[in-house]
């Protein structure tokens, strides 16, 4: 099992290298470097169903591989093709704009770098699929349909918060003002919650408490690099320092009594 499995991530290694070069192409083609998330995602689904579908031998159940792979495909078509529809409608992502600044005219050579650290590092999203996918138990079992539950109601409630923040915008009374209202008034950045918390179906699925299967520790890496990415790396601190650029006072008031990240009813001190 074990050689099958590396031989699986490994494949699934290149398919990212190569999935984030294409990214890099066409986004300098495009001259819109949102692009990148777009390849991400694909990349990163593509090479989970890879290697939930991957042939090893003393596997555990096929209905559990086929279930795994189903649920990576629903996250990547869904947050895929979400953003897609927003990379080709909208300015290019303030990240990336960020980055243009900054690396200026070095901006295309450390992007390709930038991208390829994306792909290296991204391989613990998918041995977690992995480890979940080929746990060893003969039939599935109730960790099984939890970790399912798990990452449908993500998918739903980042599909919500996403619908919900288009929705605010384009009503014309909205213009100028902060999304507060449905999930936006729990959480500051519910979208990101949601993404995080669809990663924690695949250690509920994989971790054998009793000790039979230590493989499925591993699938704890794909949620505790998500966390970092979006609460410490590039998700919410370049955002927020965006917005507070922008909104000044109208987004402090915003987070002085909206959490940050965790979902919570509004609180009349700091919430952050």
């Amino acid at each position: 099992m074990i050689v099958g499995s590396i031989v699986a991530i490994a494949a699934a290694e290149g398919l990212l290298i190569v999935a984030m070069a294409a990214g890099w192409l066409v986004q300098r083609r495009l001259n819109n470097a949102g692009w990148v998330d777009v390849f991400w995602t694909f990349g990163v689904g593509l090479a989970g169903i890879m290697v939930a579908l991957w042939p090893v031998a003393d596997s555990g159940a096929a209905a559990r591989r086929g279930l795994v792979a189903v649920l990576v495909a629903a996250w990547m078509l869904r947050l895929g093709l979400h953003v897609a529809l927003r990379v080709a409608r909208s300015p290019e992502d303030l990240r990336y704009v960020a980055f243009r600044k900054e690396w200026g005219a070095d901006f295309q050579r450390r992007l390709f770098w930038f991208m390829q650290r994306q792909a290296w590092g991204s391989i613990l999203f998918v041995i977690a699929i992995a480890v979940a996918a080929h746990h060893p138990a003969p039939t599935l079992r109730v960790a099984d349909a939890i970790g399912a539950a798990i990452l449908i109601v993500a998918i739903a409630g980042e599909w919500t918060a996403d619908l919900q923040l288009q929705h605010f915008k384009r009503d014309p009374v909205n213009r100028g003002r902060l999304c507060d209202t449905g999930l936006w008034s729990l959480s500051r950045h519910p979208n990101y919650f949601f993404e995080w918390f669809g990663w924690l179906a695949y250690p509920v699925i994989a971790i054998d408490f009793a000790g039979g299967y230590w493989q499925g520790f591993l699938a704890l890496g794909a949620p505790l690099l998500m966390y970092w990415v979006v609460v410490h790396g590039t998700g919410i601190p370049p955002l927020e320092a965006h917005m507070l650029r922008s909104r000044g006072d109208a987004f402090r008031r915003y987070q002085s009594r909206t959490r940050a990240f965790f979902p919570f009813p509004k609180t009349g001190g700091n919430a952050s």
